[in-house]
This record gives C-alpha cells, sequence and structure tokens, in this order.
C-alpha cells in the first residue's frame, strides 16, 4: 500500500501487559526536552552489520548493496518522516545530498551518522512547525475568502523557505478549523481541539527514542528489499509475538497510520468489532472514549501505538469510538460507536455457514455458503496427536457434511478479506474439493523446488463449486482459490487478489549475537515464493477471477502491485496434474448474465455508486477552505446517499411482498455481492447441464 508517515500495523489487543491510562497518555512527557539529541545506542552499529550481512546473503531476492541501493534508501529515509513534504526545507534535502551514495558503505560499517543527524534535523523543524501553528491558531481565520487546501503533498515540491511553508500550514490548519466547524463545533472548542491534537502530535515525535529511530532506519533499508522484510525492535518483536497469540482481548481490528488518520484495514473476525458490524474496513478512527461516560479524547495525528493504548482493554469493559467513516470528507460529523472489549477466541474464527434460496430462470436453488476467514491450525494439538484438534480443514469437512444432508445445489467458499495463514492448511483445505494431486509449488531461495500434494486421496465434495474473493484475499487465499482455478474445479468469484506470493521465516538476532547482554530485536526475512501449479507466480497478479466484480481498490494503489520493491510476477515450469473441467466455455454466458444482473439491480446499481463515491473521496485532493462551498458539496453527497438509502427501502418493501416465492433474507440479505455469487453459481449449474447434453466439440 502507500507509504505515509511512521507507521505500525497492530491488531488492537492486550495480554496481560499494563497499559497507560488515558490521562497519563495525553500528559506523558509534558516537560520532554526538545532539544534532546538522539544518539544511537551502543548496541547499534553491531545489530546494523548483522542485518545488513543476514539480507545481502539470505533473502530470496540477491541484491547488490551499492550506490543505487543508497539512493533509494536515502528517499525511502526521508518519505518515512516527511511523506506529505510539511517540514523540512528544500536547503535541508540538499544538505543531506552527501548522502546519497553513501549510505550503502554506512550498513556495511555500522555508520549510523547521517540516520541521526537526518532524524534530529526533523525533530528540529517538527517544533518549528508546532510553535508556529499554535501561535497561528490564535489568529482565527477568515472562511469567505476563495481559497483550496492539499492535503496530499507527496508529488509537490519541498518548500523554499520558511514563509512558503508558513502559508502551507496556515491552509493545513484553516482546513482543520473549518472541518471542526462544519460539524458543529464553536471557536474555543476549535481551537481547544486543535491545540490539543498539535500538542499531542509534537509530544508523540519528542517520545521516539534511539530503538524508535534505529528501527525506522533500518526498515528503509530492508523495506527497499522487499516490502514484507522488516526489522523488529526488541519491544516490536514483543508486541508481534502479542499479535500472534490466541488468547487476546480487546476490540479486534488490525489498525494503521495514514495520513494523521488511525484507518482501520481488517476487522478481525471473532472480535467485538466484527461481532457488532459497527466498524469497517478502511474507517477512520479519530476519537476514543473509556466507557460510557469518559471524556471523547481526539486521536488524529497521533502514534499509532498510543492510540492502541486507548483502545485495547480488559475484556468486559467498554470503549467508544468517534469515526469517520471510508467514503466521509473530513468535515462530516464523526459517527459515535460502543464497542465491549472481549476474548478473540480461535473456536470464534471458524468458518461459519448460511444456506439462502433464490429462483434463476424459473428454477429453484438451494445455495450453501462457508464463509472462512482464516486458515488455521491448533498446532500443540497437532503435535500431541489428538484426534480431534482444530483446524480450518477439519471444520470446513463438518460444514461439508451438514450441507450435503440439507441438499444443497452448491457451496461458495467465501475467502473475502482472509490475509491467510496456515500453508499446510491451505493445502488440505483444496484437498476436500479435490481427489488428489499437487496444489502448490513453493520455489527457495537456493532454487528448489518443494511441491505440496494434497494428501487425503478422498474427496469430501464433487459438486458445483463458487470461491468468492476479494483485494484483501491473500496468501493462502490465493494458493487456495489458485488451485481450484487451475484444476477448473469450480468458479472464481469477486476482485483480483492482494498478490502477495512470498513466504518469511522471524529469524532471532541473538542467536548471532549470544553475549551481546541485550535484546537484539530479530529480523523478518523473505525466503521463499509462492507458485500455482501452472508455474504462474501468485506474486503481485494475484489471482484473477472467473467473473470479476467492480471494485473500489485497483491494484495500482491496494495489494502488493502497491509497493515499488515487491518481488516481481514470474514463471516456473508447471507440475502435472489432471483438470476436473474446462470453465472457459460457459464463463462469457455467465458474465452476460451477471451484466444484465447488475444494470437491473437497484441494490448493485447503489453498490457501483457507492463504490464511485469511495473513489472520488480517496483521489479528491483539493478543498475549497470556503465556508459556503463545503456546506454546499456536503448537501449534496447527503442528498445522494439519502436517495440510495431511500431507494434501498422502497425495494425491500417490494421483496417482502414477494416473500411467498423468494424468502426476503435469501436476497435482501445484507450482502448482495454474496447474492450475486449465488445467481452466477446456478447460472453456472444450467449452463453446464445445457453444455453436458451437447456434442464434444462444443464441450471443448
Amino acid at each position: 500500500m502507500k507509504k505515509f508517515a511512521i507507521f505500525i500495523i497492530l491488531l488492537i489487543f492486550t495480554a496481560g501487559c499494563d497499559a497507560q491510562t488515558t490521562e497519563e497518555l495525553i500528559a506523558q512527557n509534558s516537560s520532554l526536552d526538545t532539544n534532546k539529541v538522539i544518539i544511537p545506542q551502543p548496541n547499534h552499529p553491531q545489530v546494523n552489520k548483522l542485518v545488513t550481512r543476514i539480507l545481502s546473503r539470505y533473502h530470496y531476492k540477491i541484491t547488490k548493496i551499492n550506490d543505487s541501493l543508497s539512493s533509494l534508501i536515502l528517499d525511502k529515509y526521508l518519505n518515512s518522516l516527511d511523506y506529505n513534504k510539511m517540514y523540512f526545507l528544500k536547503s535541508d534535502i540538499n544538505g543531506f545530498e552527501k548522502y546519497r551514495y553513501e549510505i550503502d558503505d554506512f550498513l556495511y560499517d555500522g555508520n549510523l551518522q547521517a540516520a541521526y543527524e537526518i532524524y534530529n534535523l526533523y525533530k528540529k523543524r517538527l517544533n518549528e512547525r508546532i510553535k508556529f501553528a499554535l501561535e497561528r491558531l490564535q489568529k482565527g481565520f477568515d472562511f469567505t475568502i476563495d481559497e483550496s487546501f492539499k492535503p496530499n503533498r507527496k508529488d509537490e515540491e519541498w518548500a523554499s523557505n520558511a514563509d512558503e511553508l508558513n502559508d502551507v500550514w496556515r491552509k493545513r490548519l484553516k482546513s482543520d478549523a473549518l472541518n471542526l466547524k462544519l460539524t458543529g463545533k464553536n471557536q474555543d472548542e476549535i481551537l481547544k481541539i486543535l491545540r490539543q491534537r498539535y500538542e499531542q502530535f509534537q509530544k508523540t515525535i519528542l517520545q521516539y527514542n534511539s530503538e524508535d529511530v534505529f528501527q525506522l532506519y533500518l526498515n528503509s533499508f530492508t523495506e527497499i528489499i522487499d516490502p514484507h522484510s522488516n526489522y523488529f525492535s526488541p519491544i516490536t518483536s514483543e508486541n508481534f509475538t502479542i499479535q500472534m497469540s490466541q488468547s487476546l482481548e480487546g476490540i479486534g481490528a488490525s489498525l494503521r497510520n495514514i495520513n494523521d488518520y488511525t484507518t482501520v484495514m481488517r476487522v478481525i473476525d471473532g472480535g467485538p468489532a466484527a461481532e457488532s458490524g459497527l466498524l469497517q474496513e478502511e474507517d477512520r478512527i479519530v476519537g476514543v472514549a473509556q466507557g460510557d461516560t469518559g471524556e471523547m479524547v481526539d486521536v488524529i495525528g497521533w502514534r499509532i501505538d498510543d492510540v492502541v493504548q486507548l483502545i485495547r482493554g480488559d475484556k468486559g469493559t467498554v470503549v467508544r469510538l468517534a469515526i469517520l467513516r471510508a467514503n466521509d470528507g473530513p468535515d462530516v460529523p464523526p459517527d459515535t460507536i460502543r464497542l465491549t472489549r472481549d476474548k478473540v477466541k480461535l473456536e470464534e474464527q471458524a468458518p461459519k455457514k448460511k444456506v439462502f434460496s433464490l429462483n434463476e430462470d424459473g428454477k429453484n436453488f438451494k445455495i450453501g455458503v462457508i464463509e472462512v476467514s482464516s486458515f488455521y491450525v491448533d498446532f500443540e494439538g497437532k503435535r500431541n496427536g489428538e484426534k480431534d484438534y482444530k483446524s480450518t480443514t477439519s471444520d470446513v469437512k463438518k460444514i461439508i457434511d451438514e450441507l450435503k444432508s440439507e441438499n444443497v445445489d452448491g457451496i461458495i467458499v467465501d475467502l473475502r478479506g482472509n490475509g491467510g495463514g496456515s500453508l499446510q492448511e491451505a493445502i488440505e483445505l483444496t484437498g476436500l474439493f479435490i481427489d488428489d494431486g499437487p496444489v502448490v509449488q513453493v520455489k527457495n531461495s537456493n532454487g528448489s523446488i518443494d511441491i505440496g500434494e494434497d494428501p487425503d486421496p478422498s474427496i469430501a465434495y464433487s459438486g458445483p463449486l463458487g470461491v468468492m474473493v476479494d483485494r484483501f484475499s491473500a496468501s493462502a487465499s490465493e494458493i487456495f482459490s489458485g488451485a481450484i482455478q487451475d484444476y477448473g474445479r469450480g468458479l472464481i468469484i469477486g476482485e483480483q487478489t492482494y498478490g502477495k506470493g512470498t513466504v518469511q521465516n522471524l529469524i532471532d538476532l541473538n542467536r548471532f549475537l549470544p553475549a551481546s547482554g541485550s535484546e537484539l530485536g530479530q529480523i523478518k526475512l523473505t525466503v521463499a515464493k509462492y507458485y500455482r501449479i501452472t508455474g504462474s507466480s501468485t506474486q503481485h497478479l494475484g489471482v484473477i477471477p472467473d467473473i470479476q466484480y467492480p471494485t473500489a481498490y485497483p491494484a495500482e494503489e491496494f495489494g502488493e502491485s502497491s509497493e515499488p520493491s515487491a518481488l516481481p510476477w514470474d514463471m516456473i515450469k508447471g507440475t502435472e496434474f489432471q483438470p476436473y473441467d474446462n470453465l472457459a466455455a460457459i464463463i462469457p454466458l455467465l458474465i452476460e448474465k451477471h451484466n444484465k444482473r447488475i444494470a437491473k439491480s437497484p441494490e448493485l446499481q447503489n453498490l457501483l455508486e457507492d463504490i464511485k463515491d469511495l473513489i472520488a473521496a480517496r483521489n479528491k485532493n483539493v478543498f475549497s477552505l470556503n465556508e459556503e462551498t463545503r456546506k454546499k458539496e456536503r448537501e449534496e453527497a447527503d442528498k445522494r446517499r439519502n436517495k440510495r438509502d431511500e431507494t434501498n427501502q422502497a425495494n425491500s418493501e417490494i421483496e417482502l411482498k414477494e416473500k411467498d416465492e423468494i424468502p426476503l433474507q435469501t436476497l435482501k440479505i445484507d450482502d448482495p455481492l454474496l447474492a450475486e455469487g449465488g445467481f452466477i453459481l446456478s447460472d453456472m449449474i444450467l449452463f453446464s447441464k445445457v453444455k453436458d447434453t451437447r456434442t464434444d466439440a462444443v464441450r471443448e
């Protein structure tokens, strides 16, 4: 995904560690020394050289650490600090040019002078900006002037001098103030909120210690080689271990800092957020409050792990979140949601079953759905030889047996939002739908290729099959859906998948330097690559559905293809396998019927409009600072939303009248794309029956 200033991905959980209180987080380090110079720790040069040696020798991609790489690392480091070009001046950037072709030598020597010199100047510039912001806020703003602000400045030039940067910041502050004014805040409230916001942001950056800077710098190196290779400082390593635990408490969400907003990247199945349905991907958390009566704390501009500390907490406690929805502008009043923290249990992430009926071309069909949110396995139970240890495959097998007893006409395996998990589970799950054969190829860094074979010659389900995927289906999901597609075993329906076709190992650096006397952290290293049984990599390309849905997440902005350093797509020799069917002959017919339904369905048309609105909101980068203009824009957006809501309500009333023919929940499920998947699978069944009655030549 796009690179934004200083970020970290965390699941909002806690594992028994003492979290700071809201008051402590707001007031902490109020006497921080703005002039303090950050310097490397004594062990950092040694760790620097070790990480450089490991990446240059053991990474899947053989990379020369030379002047060309040095130039890329410098740009990456500057972008990670000041992606939006809001702090450094052009003269600062010119001053850093002396390091452009030296960083490769610094990495081998463990020389961290440039890294810390750049960071300390960044901190100085930030202090200057915050001082300007706090003084400028006192003067107020004239919202009748026709001028505009660009929040995304990544393609702009660096400011030539302080006066030019002052004007950029004046417009930023004016935009922040106007956003708050349009949500109903008065002048005193606006001033208080913005002062607290920028003071807190300053404190957040001033809290960065030597370890934080070192991690940021090293990851500017590792992520230039590959976006999935990372250095984890000791504290980040501890947080990563917490994320991987299965006995965690919180709301169950993966967050990322994007342009000062804490943004929801994924809602974890089995957690309170997923169970409530109140939090969605790309929603932005702008405020956090404790319990039912706690004060809402503005968290725009906060460091992501400080927001995490506010959100996570003990099971049974309440947290309230102020949410800007994905397609809302910053001036829209945020929604407030209430969540009760709870454990995210393995069994709650187990596959879920749905059954719905529909009528297509005058024929009734019963469709079974298996929602698979992750590829998991109880490793301890498996090691101990427990007969009924939990795994994705064993749980899906039970649901298949239930659906067969209910005489469903077809099954949809829903992998939307499934980011992956166990490789072996992806192989074994595929085995439920094929007799035997290869499922995936894994090419190691030494060039050797391992073939993952279905270990079970039996087949659990041989009937009509559809697999639903989206942009966030990744890794193990891509292995499963790619194999089903290659065998011609079923239809792949939805969006192009994420395109992560690489394998990482976690390496403890203390193994190499046991006598260091301190924790050194870990490195996550890409060591292998996945390939489909046809020989095609899933890297970059992902899996292209047979029937593609419209998407709000283009590959060049979301997914592996958005990463400049992502490993390339390529091919190796395919392995021998026996396809079940060739669905190519009927796919054009299925697409034709699918397009006709989209054109006639108000729900799907509204969905297309929502997608357009989301793309437009994401791409908009010029905002008027005139109050009347902004009000008109909001009113027009509200009218469009209200009109679509009225249309949906009218359609719901029509379907209620048709309840005798088609049960309401079958089509008016809150997921029109799943309903459409049922229609596509039904069409496949109809066309397959026609195809089987025709000549062999037609079948080909």
